[in-house]
């Protein structure tokens, strides 16, 4: 009943309500990263959702496409803006996601969508992890987010899966507030961007 009514109506109407409160944020920073960016305030992605479905999601665009001599990319550090370290830092860039909630891709809790390449990596435990819709934030974002390892992650989206409620997805929605006040967890320590998964060794 929950996961299959009470969890979508939620999360469709909380995600309208969040975009139209947030309509002011939206612009303003769609403007600034826009500047930054040549005209590209958004950033778009393939992730698998539910059951491995690939859909793509929406971020606002915090990195600049710099790249070296050879042409290849930059590596994350240098290519973040100073507006995208601020967008990082208060988590602005997740805002766009809620068009992904509204079109029924990701709900706002649950485990975060990661990289199709990821796919064929995980193991059987950890595939459980696409039982479900991928989520804005979840029970690993609140439990150290960038700053623990891959393991510890898919053992929390896994446990979240096997154990969602109503109060649990509260729970996660009032920890992760708490935890962008507060700039916790935001990226592995000495990194822009996490460490990519290589897969269970």
């Amino acid at each position: 009943m929950y996961t299959s009514i009470t969890k979508p109506t939620f999360d469709f109407l909380a995600a309208l309500t969040g975009l139209v409160l947030l309509s002011p944020v939206f612009l303003i920073v769609t403007i600034a990263l826009a500047l930054a960016n040549h005209g590209q305030p958004f950033f778009f992605q393939r992730r698998p959702g539910k059951g491995e479905r690939i859909f793509s999601i929406i971020k606002f665009k915090t990195m600049s496409d710099k790249k070296n001599t050879q042409g290849n990319l930059l590596p994350d550090a240098e290519r973040l803006t100073a507006v995208g370290k601020l967008v990082r830092k208060t988590s602005l860039d997740e805002i766009p996601q809620l068009i992904n909630v509204l079109k029924g891709e990701m709900s706002l809790v649950g485990p975060r969508p990661l990289l199709p390449e990821y796919l064929p990596l995980y193991n059987e435990e950890q595939k459980k992890r696409h039982h479900v819709k991928p989520g804005i934030t979840g029970w690993a974002q609140v439990n150290g987010r960038n700053a623990i390892s891959w393991e510890q992650k898919f053992a929390l989206d896994v446990w979240y899966v096997e154990n969602q409620n109503f109060l649990l997805d509260l729970k996660i929605l009032f920890l992760t507030l708490k935890k962008v006040f507060v700039s916790e967890g935001i990226n592995t320590e000495g990194q822009a961007t996490t460490e990519r998964f290589k897969g269970n060794l």
